[in-house]
């Protein structure tokens, strides 16, 4: 087999050391040599890796995508001169059964290296990372403040106070004074109730008798834990977003491209931006994008029968908030999409059809960055105009089984 990279380094992560091999591929009959050596994963050893590696003259280095640990090594030796640094996937590289260790695993990382068996996974650059950072973060914390809404939730009804039976957000701003009145002593059910603004005070005789409850200064000392608590997640999302804004800059023109298709909110383009980096020439197809963040079907098949199409794992964030983005076109009319989605759901079901409007939107968000163009959407009767002549024996069809008999006439 062809040797590309004479001289390849594979690399066994753990949390506290790595397991290096250096592979030296031989000349005429003589054999290749490894050599495996462990090095500490603190900062001061890793550099002084770096230092190893380029003594050795290696021209490529193998790491398997081990939780958070590859990073460090990753991000210090990813600049060293004259040398390509992969991350694989671990289940690209995956050792037989009963031979691994991780002396082993680093050798056989070696190996495929040299030969060129493996191929790297997509790490973006410096500053989409840190905008991922910042974006996985308000992620993170905007779950976290759901969380507590629901245990003030939990709390209210635990005390009898219905509010979230009348009300849809109970910490909004009719919600949050009702609570403010609980906490402050102010047990009146109609005195809160008259608290409501808006739309909301058409509910005052509901929200009267919702407020009738048991709620003492137990539940007032819980509230106000909850609600300093959503208040803390809340201001800490205000600055994460005010630094992603900041840091968005740069990708702005493709920011806003995204934000033309229906369903995608200025936070789904966040997402979008920090998951790909902004840059659609990392994938060469849209295919490519759409099997990289796990939203096509996967290949099992043996003998010519194919066992199973689940997808495979891929970007579980940019999912997350594609995931979110269906679920607002699947509840909103009037769009190609929402009509893909309808005429998915019907047949497959609404999960499957969640997942072929992400792999749509995906595949519109590639086009659209690879072109530069705006989004153009088909309209609702796209599919009817895409087969006439099947949309109307179908119509046909259903008249006929409700028992009439239908006859066609072209309009002059």
């Amino acid at each position: 087999m062809e040797v590309l990279h004479p001289r390849c380094a594979g690399l066994d992560i753990s949390k506290k050391d790595a397991k290096v091999c250096v592979r030296i591929a031989g000349t005429g009959r003589r054999k290749a040599t490894e050599a495996v050596t462990t090095w500490s994963a603190m900062t001061s050893h890793i550099l002084a890796l770096r230092e190893h590696l380029a003594a050795e003259q290696v021209t490529c280095v193998v790491m398997e995508a081990t939780g958070d640990y590859w990073k460090p090594f990753y991000y210090l030796l990813e600049d060293l001169p004259g040398v390509v640094v992969m991350l694989v996937n671990a289940r690209h590289v995956k050792n037989l059964p009963g031979r691994k260790t991780d002396v082993a695993d680093a050798t056989w990382l070696a190996q495929l290296g040299a030969h060129g068996l493996v191929r790297a996974s997509f790490v973006p650059p410096e500053p989409i990372r840190q905008l991922r950072d910042l974006t996985r973060t308000r992620s993170a914390i905007t779950r976290e403040r759901s969380r507590e809404v629901q245990r003030l939730e939990k709390l209210l009804e635990d005390a009898g106070i219905k509010l979230s039976s009348v009300a849809t957000d109970i910490v909004g701003v009719s919600g949050r004074a009702m609570i403010e009145a609980l906490i402050t002593g102010d047990r009146d059910p109609a005195r809160m109730a008259d608290l409501a603004q808006k739309r909301l005070r058409n509910k005052i005789p509901q929200l009267t008798e919702a407020m009738v409850g048991r709620f003492n200064d137990h539940h007032a000392f819980l509230a106000r834990a909850h609600l300093d608590l959503i208040d803390q997640h809340s201001a800490v999302i205000d600055q994460l977003t005010e630094r992603i804004e900041a840091m968005m800059e740069p990708f702005r023109g493709f920011h806003h491209l995204i934000c033309t298709i229906p369903g995608i909110s200025t936070r789904t383009a966040d997402v979008v931006v920090a998951e790909t980096g902004g840059d659609m020439r990392c994938f060469p197809t849209a295919k490519h994008l759409a099997s990289w963040a796990g939203t096509t079907p996967g290949n099992n098949e043996s003998a010519g029968r194919v066992k199973s199409t689940r997808t495979r794992p891929g970007n579980s964030h940019l999912q997350g908030a594609l995931g979110a983005s269906a679920m607002s076109i699947a509840r909103t009319p009037g769009t190609y999409l929402n009509a893909k989605y309808r005429r998915i759901a019907a047949r497959r079901g609404p999960q499957k059809a969640n997942v072929a409007i992400q792999h749509a939107l995906l595949v519109a968000i590639w086009h659209m960055g690879t072109t530069g163009t705006l989004y153009d959407d088909p309209g609702t009767d796209y599919y009817t105009r895409l087969r006439p002549e099947r949309a109307r024996q179908r119509a046909v069809h259903q008249l006929e089984a409700m028992g009439y008999r239908v006859t066609l006439d072209e309009a002059s």
